[in-house]
C-alpha cells in the first residue's frame, strides 16, 4: 500500500494505534534514517495491522473510527508517525510524543542529506529544502526558485531529480500484513505484538495487563492519567504502573498484574474509584498524623497497594485513631527499613496474605517486620546518614511536624508553616558549610543528616554562616526551648567547631530518642524486646548520593521541567540503588530515569549534581550513564534521544 495511501487511512479513521502501544518514542537520529533510506529506496520492513471489527477496537487518540472494520498498527508505529508528520506538518491524532523529533526536517540539494533547521547553516540558502513545504506544495514553486539563480542553472535537472523523488516518496510501497480472526483476542494480539517487536519497545506485565482493561474500557488509561494529574497538582508525582498495582491489590488482592486478567470492565472501574478514595485518604492521614505533606518525604511508595487493599477491605474506613497510628507505625517502619525497596511484588505479595483477614491483620504485619529485622528500635546509629537521600531524612522532617518543633528565630511552631518544597521553610546546616569545610571536615559529614534542622526563611537568612557558639547562644536566650524542640543538644561547649563530631552524635542520640517516642505512641504501647535479636546494619548508615541543599534540588526541579516542556518524561527525584538480595542502600541518585529516556531504546540515566566518586561508581555498576553537569545532560538529551545536530558557533 502506498505511503500516501496509508496516511489517507489514518485521517478517515480506517487505520489506528492499539491502545496498548506506548507513545512515540523515536528520536532525529531515527527519523533521518528513515528518510534518507527511502530516499534512496532501500527497504524499511513492512507493516503489521490487526483487522477487527471497528465495535471492539481499542485505539489510542480521539479520531472517529471507520463503521465496520478497522486495522490497528501492531508494528510501525514510529516508521508511519514519523511519515505523518514529515508529510502532513503535524502529528496525527493518536500521537503521544515529542513532536521535535520530526519537526523541521530540511533537504540539501548538492550532498543529499538529511538535517533538522540550523539557522546559521540552512537560512536564505536555496539548496536546503524544507522537506514537510516540498510534501505540501507545488514542486514547480520550488523549481522556479532554483532558475531564478543564474550560478543554479547547470544542475537544476539533477535538483529537480531529486525534488522528485523526495515528493515520489509517498508513493512507495510498504507490504502490510494483517492479523485477522475471530480468535485474535487482544491477549494473543498483544503476545503478536512483543514478539514482532523485539528490536523495539517490550510491553511490560502493566501494559500487557492494561492494554487488556483497554480493549474493554477505551477510556481507563485517560482516567488514570487523570487521577495521577489530579495527585501531581497536590505535590505528590505517581506513575502510571503504581496506580495500576494499587487497583490491583484493591480489586484482586493480589500483588501480581495478572490477576487482572478476568476482571471485568465495572469492576475494574469500581477499583479506580476505590484506590483513587484510599489513596487519598492515606495522604491526607500521612499529611496531617505524620507531617508527610509532600513527594519529596513520602517514602515507601511500594506500601500503599497493601495499605489501600487494607483500608477498601474496611470499607474505606479506619475503626477508630488507635488503628489509624498503628497503621502509620508499620508504614513508617516500612520505609525506614527499606521495605519495599528491592522485589516490590514478592514483598508485597507475602505482606498481602498476612491482611487477607483484616481482624489482627496490623499485628501480623508488624510481627512480619519484626521477624525480619530482628529489632525495631530506633538507634542513634541509624541517624549516621547524610543528605535528604539518607532513608531517616523523612524522620527528621516527621518529627518536626509533628513533635511541634519551633521556629528558633520567632519562636512560632514550625508545624504551622506549609513545609513543602514551594514554601518559605528552609532546611539548614546547624553548623554552616563554609565553616565545616574550613575546618577540615569531609563531604559526608557537612551533611550529616544530624546537622540538619527546619527553619524558617527568616530565621536562616539571620544565622548565615555565624558560627553556631555564638548564634545559638542568641537563640536559646531570646526564645527558651525552641533549640530543645528540635533536638539541640543543649551543652555550650558541644556548638563549638572543634566538637563538631561529638555534636553529632549527642544530637543522633536526641533524634533517636524523639523517634523512638513518636512510633511507640502510634503503636499505643512499648516495643517488646526480641529474644535473640540479629541486629541489621543501622539503615541510616552514609549511603553515597543525594542532595544537600536547596540550590542542587532547584537544578533537578528545573531539569525536570525542561524536559516536561519537551514532552519527554521526568526522572525520579533521589531514586534508591539497592542490593538485589538484600534490599540494603547502596547509593541514591540525585535524578535517575531507571528505564531510559527512551524506554526500551536508551539505558538507565541519571544526573548526579555535587557527588563524589563512590556515588558515580555505584551508578555505573548499576549500569547508569550519568552525567555531572545540567547543561552535559542537556546536550545528550538533544544528541541522542532527540538527536538535535549541533549549531557551529
Amino acid at each position: 500500500m502506498k505511503i500516501s495511501t496509508i496516511l489517507d487511512q489514518i485521517d478517515n479513521g480506517a487505520l489506528a494505534l492499539p491502545e496498548f502501544q506506548r507513545g512515540y518514542v523515536w528520536n532525529r537520529d531515527q527519523v533521518r534514517g528513515l528518510m534518507d533510506s527511502l530516499y534512496r529506496q532501500y527497504p524499511v520492513g513492512s507493516l503489521l495491522v490487526w483487522l477487527t471489527k471497528t465495535e471492539n477496537a481499542s485505539a489510542r487518540g480521539d479520531a472517529v473510527l471507520q463503521p465496520g472494520t478497522v486495522k490497528l498498527l501492531l508494528d510501525g508505529q514510529q516508521r508511519i508517525t514519523s511519515l505523518y508528520g514529515i508529510i502532513r506538518g503535524k502529528a496525527p491524532r493518536f500521537f503521544d510524543g515529542n513532536t521535535d523529533a520530526f519537526t523541521g526536517l530540511h533537504f540539501h540539494l548538492d550532498d543529499e542529506v538529511f538535517e533538522f533547521y540550523a539557522p546559521m547553516k540552512m537560512k536564505d540558502n536555496l539548496l536546503w529544502v524544507n522537506v514537510t513545504d516540498l510534501m505540501q506544495r507545488d514542486i514547480g514553486e520550488f523549481i522556479q526558485r532554483l532558475m531564478a539563480v543564474p550560478e543554479l542553472l547547470p544542475n537544476v535537472t539533477t535538483y529537480i531529480n531529486r525534488l522528485t523523488a523526495i515528493t515520489h516518496i509517498k508513493d512507495i510501497d510498504l507490504h502490510i500484513e494483517e492479523v485477522s480472526g475471530e480468535d485474535k483476542t487482544v491477549g494473543i494480539v498483544v503476545s503478536i505484538f512483543n514478539k514482532v517487536n523485539s528490536g523495539g519497545t517490550k510491553l511490560s506485565k502493566g501494559d500487557l495487563a492494561l492494554a487488556k482493561i483497554c480493549a474493554e474500557w477505551p477510556e481507563a488509561r485517560s482516567e488514570m492519567k487523570k487521577r495521577l494529574a489530579k495527585w501531581r497538582q497536590a505535590g505528590f508525582h505517581f506513575r502510571l504502573e503504581w496506580l495500576l498495582r494499587n487497583i490491583t491489590t484493591v480489586v484482586t488482592g493480589s500483588a501480581f498484574f495478572d490477576a487482572l486478567e478476568h476482571v471485568d470492565t465495572p469492576t475494574f472501574q469500581r477499583g479506580l474509584t476505590q484506590a483513587e478514595d484510599a489513596v487519598d485518604r492515606l495522604l491526607n492521614i500521612m499529611a496531617a498524623r505524620l507531617g508527610l505533606d509532600h513527594d519529596l518525604v513520602l517514602s515507601s511508595r511500594g506500601a500503599f497497594p497493601l495499605l489501600a487493599r487494607y483500608i477498601t477491605m474496611r470499607d474505606g474506613r479506619l475503626t477508630d485513631a488507635r488503628e489509624r497510628d498503628k497503621l502509620l507505625y508499620w508504614y513508617v517502619h516500612t520505609f525506614l527499613w527499606g521495605r519495599y525497596s528491592g522485589s516490590t511484588e514478592s514483598m508485597l505479595s507475602q505482606d498481602l496474605r498476612h491482611i487477607e483477614d483484616p481482624n489482627g491483620a496490623l499485628d501480623r504485619l508488624i510481627g512480619q517486620l519484626r521477624q525480619n529485622r530482628g529489632d525495631l528500635r530506633i538507634l542513634p546509629d541509624d541517624f549516621q546518614g547524610y543528605s535528604r537521600a539518607a532513608r531517616f531524612y523523612p524522620v527528621l522532617y516527621m518529627l518536626t511536624r509533628a513533635a511541634h518543633a519551633r521556629d528558633w528565630g520567632t519562636g512560632a511552631e514550625l508545624s504551622h508553616h506549609l513545609l513543602g518544597r514551594l514554601s518559605r521553610l528552609e532546611l539548614h546546616h546547624i553548623f554552616p558549610k563554609a565553616v565545616l569545610y574550613k575546618h577540615g571536615y569531609s563531604r559526608g559529614e557537612v551533611n550529616a543528616l544530624a546537622n540538619f534542622t527546619f527553619l524558617t526563611q527568616e530565621t536562616n537568612l539571620l544565622v548565615s554562616d555565624r558560627l553556631p557558639e555564638i548564634y545559638l547562644a542568641d537563640f536559646a536566650a531570646q526564645h527558651p526551648g525552641a533549640l530543645e524542640s528540635t533536638w539541640i543538644p543543649m551543652d555550650p561547649t558541644l556548638w563549638k567547631v572543634e566538637r563538631y563530631r561529638d555534636f553529632l552524635a549527642e544530637r543522633r542520640r536526641l533524634l533517636a530518642a524523639a523517634t523512638h517516642e513518636l512510633l511507640d505512641s502510634l503503636l499505643g504501647g512499648t516495643i517488646p524486646d526480641v529474644t535473640e535479636p540479629t541486629l541489621l546494619v543501622p539503615q541510616g548508615a552514609a549511603t553515597p548520593g543525594g542532595v544537600s541543599s536547596d540550590d542542587e534540588m532547584n537544578v533537578l526541579i528545573e531539569c525536570n521541567a525542561w524536559l516536561a516542556e519537551r514532552g519527554l518524561p521526568e526522572g525520579e527525584f533521589l531514586y534508591e540503588l539497592v542490593a538485589p538480595d538484600t534490599g540494603n542502600p547502596l547509593a541514591t541518585l540525585d535524578l535517575a530515569w531507571p528505564n531510559g529516556l527512551q524506554e526500551g531504546y536508551s539505558q538507565p540515566v541519571a544526573l548526579l549534581i555535587d557527588e563524589g566518586e563512590d556515588t558515580e561508581q555505584a551508578a555505573n555498576q548499576a549500569g547508569f550513564r550519568y552525567f555531572t553537569d545540567l547543561n552535559a545532560f542537556k546536550q545528550y538529551v538533544a544528541r541522542e534521544i532527540v538527536a538535535v545536530p549541533a549549531i557551529p558557533a
